[in-house]
């Protein structure tokens, strides 16, 4: 996904085959990240001391991802042990030929590709009540999707109800692979199968077009739902917040 940040103005991507980070001048994590680290154990500590100094230069707070493949394999320790926050993830994937040859939608729900400007400021707006994210954040995100255009291997989709849109989903075609992102349903719209179905078919027209492999990473609430529309977990995301307190 970070791959994307190359073509949205407001970011810098720097990727090398040690380390890749985005950094940006949005006060939030997600924005400014390292998501590669694949780095000596005798250099690390140098490293996490460059690269906190920029994030500090820019005055902007930054996570680090850690997975199986990270290296150091220490690395989120030492993190921790710097005063960065820790959350974990699951990891998942799944065989899309062993997924459904069709989906059948909750009753009443509409489902649709994004595919105007006003369309994706409401998909922003969905996604960033859901998960209580500020109101600049979901800006952010519509500057970088529009930069993007609606023609980008990252597809947003809407589901709606009586012409109001209570979910979202978002799928990066890639390598592939199907990443699932942005799964979110309103509080007022959920246990009625919503998200399953804003997976699902998403996955659906990607294995039409030729994807067999999908992933995605999990919220605890989400999980259970990605289990039984096939998916498993493989590996445990982590991520690192660092708040400069």
């Amino acid at each position: 996904m970070f791959d994307l940040f190359k073509q949205w103005p407001q970011a810098e991507l720097h990727d090398t085959p040690e380390l890749m980070r985005s950094i940006t001048n949005i006060p939030y994590p997600l924005f400014n990240s390292v998501v590669r680290t694949k780095i000596p154990s005798s250099t690390i500590e140098d490293v996490i001391d460059s690269t906190l100094a920029e994030y500090k230069s820019r005055n902007v707070p930054m996570m680090w991802w850690t997975g199986p493949s990270t290296q150091p394999s220490d690395l989120g320790i030492i993190l921790s042990e710097r005063g960065f926050h820790k959350s974990v993830s699951p990891g998942m994937a799944g065989d899309l030929a062993s997924f459904p040859e069709s989906y059948a939608l909750p009753k009443d729900l509409q489902f649709k590709k994004v595919e105007n400007e006003a369309e994706l400021d409401i998909f922003c707006r969905v996604v960033s009540e859901v998960f209580g994210l500020p109101d600049f954040v979901a800006d952010a995100f519509l500057d970088l999707f529009l930069n993007l255009g609606f023609d980008s291997p990252f597809l947003n989709y809407i589901g709606s109800i009586d012409n109001e849109v209570v979910a979202t989903s978002s799928v990066l075609l890639g390598g592939g692979v199907a990443g699932i992102y942005n799964v979110a349903t309103l509080e007022s719209a959920r246990r009625k199968g919503i998200g399953a179905a804003m997976t699902a078919i998403p996955l659906l027209e990607a294995r039409s077009v030729g994807y067999r492999v999908c992933t995605l990473e999990s919220s605890e609430s989400g999980f259970n739902v990605y289990r039984k529309l096939g998916f498993q977990e493989y590996c445990k995301i982590s991520h690192y917040v660092w708040t400069g307190d």
